[in-house]
């Protein structure tokens, strides 16, 4: 379960109503739904979708489906015979912290790691949002449970551990909660800064491992866990979630073949 709220933005909501409708009305195809955490709620043109484990997702209708479809924002190329997918983008990732968090702390970290602005019009004193490219947000938030809410985005255990491993390797627990997918266009500068602040980290459950920058710029990718303020001496750590920074280009300057942006600068 992921502690927060996944906004996403779709054409429209009436086949996704019509599927509800036949929930509701005992379609034997959605059966494996019952008994579950799934609930749906709609407020005009918007439904509240929690999923079988608990995530909660607001769906939001469109205002303008075509502007919105032609802006190619994470866009994946539409295979011969297939439909446009009924989802437009996601709009927003709403992180839920605890009401003790360092917000501005998290603001200046995503500024020197990955380039990322605070947008301070969408802030607020119980939350901070920051952009993550041109029509995407990803917003950390107090609690709504209140001050005393228990908050974690991790899920550290050892049982992956390699044991061909390389010894002299640093040695990371394995991370069984939600990570965030994220292109960056200058890798090595985002992996030396996070190298700088200490926030490297590499999650044994996955093949693709990155322990130097060399192998990161190799492999297009490497991982951070921990989201500390810079400006915080003692690098106290704020929250623990795990990001898989990927670069938008390969090392030759060509656009990496998973990244999905249209336009890549």
């Amino acid at each position: 379960m992921f502690d927060g709220i996944i906004t996403l933005v779709y054409d429209n909501l009436d086949v996704l109503m019509s599927r509800y409708n036949d929930y509701l009305d005992g379609d034997e195809k959605y059966a494996s739904l019952k008994e579950t955490e799934f609930l749906v709620g709609i407020v005009d043109n918007m439904m509240l979708v929690t999923d079988p484990w608990g995530t909660q997702f607001c769906i939001l209708q469109s205002d303008d489906p075509i502007e919105d479809r032609a802006a190619d924002v994470g866009a994946q190329p539409i295979l011969e015979g297939h439909q446009p997918s009924e989802g437009l983008c996601m709009e927003d990732l709403t992180v839920y912290v605890e009401h003790d968090a360092n917000l501005e702390g998290i603001g200046r970290f995503y500024q020197m790691v990955l380039g990322a602005p605070t947008i301070e019009e969408l802030s607020s004193d119980v939350s901070i949002s920051i952009a993550m490219g041109e029509r995407q947000t990803i917003t950390f938030q107090y609690h709504p449970d209140g001050e005393y809410a228990e908050v974690n985005h991790h899920d550290f255990s050892y049982d992956d551990k390699d044991d061909t491993e390389d010894s002299s390797l640093p040695v990371y627990p394995s991370n069984h909660g939600p990570h965030i997918s994220l292109y960056v266009t200058n890798l090595s500068k985002a992996y030396r800064t996070a190298e700088k602040l200490g926030v490297l980290y590499v999650n044994p459950r996955f093949k693709r491992r990155a322990y130097t920058e060399e192998e990161a710029v190799d492999q297009c990718m490497f991982r951070l866990i921990q989201i500390v303020d810079p400006l915080d001496e003692e690098k106290k750590v704020i929250l623990n979630l795990e990001h898989e920074v990927r670069s938008a280009l390969t090392k030759d300057g060509k656009k990496y073949k998973s990244c999905p942006l249209i336009n890549v600068p």
